[in-house]
């Protein structure tokens, strides 16, 4: 939402609960500049507020119910402290006010004035602040109603004679007794501190107090004037707040912003293990028994590793919908693990349902001392994907080779965007030969970026999600450059060849891409070959029949020679199917196996291609098994490369298959 609409809902939010003596341009301005600060100033804010009127009962609500959409709960919890202490102050400053005109009407009343008398007496006991006039040994000399409901004795109840020392708080006597002190010397003109009362029956109060000098007609100091304002309500929400700043709102354990806090205090100290907790399968009980459950089943989770901490004397917090940590003081890690899965993997019933629950762990033991928090943090979650990804029930240690190995393919992955945007990934084409003949049959269109392959860097993409997006520009500027080469150099331009990705292969609109691609450029549809991730068939996607039908010659690639892959040959027009498989040693049973493979299938009259062969002897090795094509023997070109090959051929190929 814009700001300047923000702040005009938030202005008739604020008119209908207080007068506010401006136009409502100009309270709609002061709000605006208000959304500026907010973010960082929410105390000038919070002030701000108070100094336009904007105190009625229900302003700070109607201010919250418009601001919490747009901004988070730490900057609302500051913007409410902020102006409950600055409804305070007004409050005080208001009461100051009042205070002087107790003491001239005091002094009036001293000078035969009753009237005076009853006018402050009415002030006196009406105030909503406890008032105490006190000499300078702390005895009451003058006491309201309102201070003795504060102090939990009954309305109209005497404290005269009473010390009203008697109900601070002994921790504060001292504290407070030096700053009385320091009023009555001079040294300050008030004082205003939050302290602790105990009141009657034992019970404390949290209060703010309001302290100056009462002087005679002579100006010399003769009393002491305490104000006292319940803020007990104020600091249980201030506490309240704090704790849900810090702790997760289901579980009741340090959330991940508390424990990293509590991980940066404890580096400096002993060593240190820290422990990333995974829930396995944590999905199947929110998808099958329902989120009600699952939350259940997470409370429980975290009394048992709350109490595994508490043994431990290790520190537990949830910082993630299904994941965990523990910190302890470095121990025993196989150990300690074994505690942890025992601990969460005894059955439990949630709504009569008997679940059990394992986890996958990544560990970091004894970090360097130069670790970071945050640091640290990161490297266990690292450890924890490697955990997951060897299955349930596992644990993994950090290893910091194989993190700076990951985090450099992530930063790869993190800038492919920006790569590609300025223009730094280019397609090559990669000549697909013909075992027999050894002819040039077309040129697979491939991506390239720094040094990377183009099955890397289609893995960077599907890691980003721009697998999608990359791949239909591959296939369109492929088919572009292919139209052009038809166009020049006619029957002695390239078939052209694009792979597919597994994402691409399966995706609902690829049809309609190819197609497009096609009326885009003015490709014939027999100039272009199409291999579609073979796991994508395997899934009952439809897509290779359908482009089958558009006249598009397809292929599978990715095949390994399993039973459902044959039987899906046998099923879907495909003209061959591709493998990466090594070129199987002579004298290695694999390779009858092989050569049985490519005989079965040929017999369902399909092609077999073979990718990533590099050498003529594995060339060789292949067409001796009856291996229709390969690609890789010639190093990838450019457009350009192989249009200046195209130009300066002395004879035409075959006809591109």
């Amino acid at each position: 939402m814009e700001l300047s609409e923000l702040a005009r809902r938030w202005m008739h939010a604020l008119t209908a609960t207080a007068y506010i003596p401006l136009s409502h341009a100009e309270i709609e301005q002061a709000l605006l500049d208000s959304l500026a600060e907010l973010p960082t100033e929410p105390e000038s804010v919070a002030y701000r507020l108070v100094s336009l009127h904007a105190t009625g009962p229900d302003s700070l609500r109607a201010t919250i119910d418009v601001l919490s959409p747009t901004f988070e709960l730490p900057v609302l919890a500051r913007l409410s402290s902020a102006y409950a202490q600055a409804m305070r102050m007004d409050a005080f400053d208001q009461q100051e006010e009042i205070k002087v005109a107790i003491v001239r009407a005091k002094q009036r009343v001293e000078r035969t004035l009753k009237v005076s008398q009853a006018r402050f007496q009415e002030v006196f006991d009406s105030a909503a602040l406890g008032i105490a006039i006190t000499d300078f040994t702390g005895r009451c000399v003058q006491a309201n109603d309102a201070l003795a409901e504060i102090v939990g004795l009954a309305s109209g109840a005497d404290l005269s004679e009473k010390n009203l020392t008697d109900f601070y708080h002994p921790e504060d006597v001292a504290a407070l007794g030096a700053s009385y002190r320091k009023v009555q010397e001079g040294r300050l003109e008030r004082f205003r501190d939050q302290r602790k009362l105990i009141r009657a029956d034992g019970e404390p109060v949290w209060v703010h107090l309001a302290v100056s000098l009462l002087r005679d007609a002579d100006g010399l100091p003769t009393h002491h004037v305490t104000m006292v304002e319940d803020i007990s309500e104020l600091h249980l929400l201030q506490r309240s707040l704090d704790h849900q700043l810090l702790h997760d709102s289901l579980t009741g354990l340090s959330n991940r912003q508390h424990f990293t806090s509590q991980v940066e205090r404890r580096l400096d100290s002993a060593p240190i293990t820290l422990y990333h907790l995974g829930l396995d399968a944590f999905s199947v009980v929110n998808n099958g028994l329902g989120h009600e459950t699952g939350d259940k089943l997470l409370k429980i989770v975290a009394a048992r590793l709350g109490k595994l901490a508490s043994e431990k004397k290790a520190i537990v917090a949830r910082i993630g919908g299904d994941e965990f940590a523990l910190l302890t003081t470095a121990d025993n890690v196989t150990a300690t693990i074994d505690d942890i899965q025992e601990a969460l993997g005894e059955p439990t019933f949630v709504d009569d349902h008997g679940i059990a629950l394992s986890v996958s762990i990544g560990v970091v033991d004894r970090p360097p001392a130069f670790t970071t928090a945050g640091e640290l943090m990161r490297c266990a979650n690292a450890a924890l994907r490697q955990a997951k990804a060897r299955g349930k029930r596992q644990w993994a240690l950090h290893d910091q080779h194989d993190d700076a190995r990951r985090r450099g393919r992530y930063a790869l992955a993190a800038s492919m965007p920006g790569a590609w945007e300025h223009g730094e990934i280019e397609i090559v084409y990669a000549p697909v030969h013909d075992l027999e003949t050894r002819e040039v049959l077309g040129a697979v269109a491939r991506l390239h970026w720094d040094d990377l392959s183009h099955n890397d860097t289609m893995a960077l993409a599907d890691s980003t999600g721009l697998s999608l997006p990359i791949g239909k520009w591959l296939l369109r500027e492929a088919c572009a450059q292919a139209a052009r080469w038809v166009a020049e150099f006619g029957d002695r331009a390239p078939t052209l060849h694009v792979a597919l990705g597994a994402l691409q292969s399966r995706d609902e609109d690829l049809v309609g891409d190819v197609k497009r691609a096609l009326d885009e450029t003015g490709l014939p549809p027999g100039r272009l070959r199409i291999a579609l991730d073979i796991s994508s068939v395997l899934a009952g996607d439809d897509n290779v029949v359908v482009l089958h039908d558009n006249g598009v010659v397809t292929a599978l690639d990715g095949f390994h020679g399993g039973h459902d892959e044959l039987t899906v040959l046998t099923e879907v027009p495909v003209r061959s199917v591709i493998t990466r498989a090594p070129a199987p040693h002579p004298d290695s049973p694999m390779r009858q196996a092989m050569r049985d493979l490519i005989t079965t299938v040929h017999s369902f009259g399909v092609r077999f291609g073979v990718d990533e062969v590099h050498t003529l002897e594995d060339a060789d090795q292949w067409r001796s098994l009856g291996a229709d094509g390969v690609i890789g023997l010639l190093p990838a070109l450019t457009a350009t490369e192989v249009t200046e090959l195209l130009a300066t051929a002395a004879s035409p190929p075959t006809e591109a298959s």
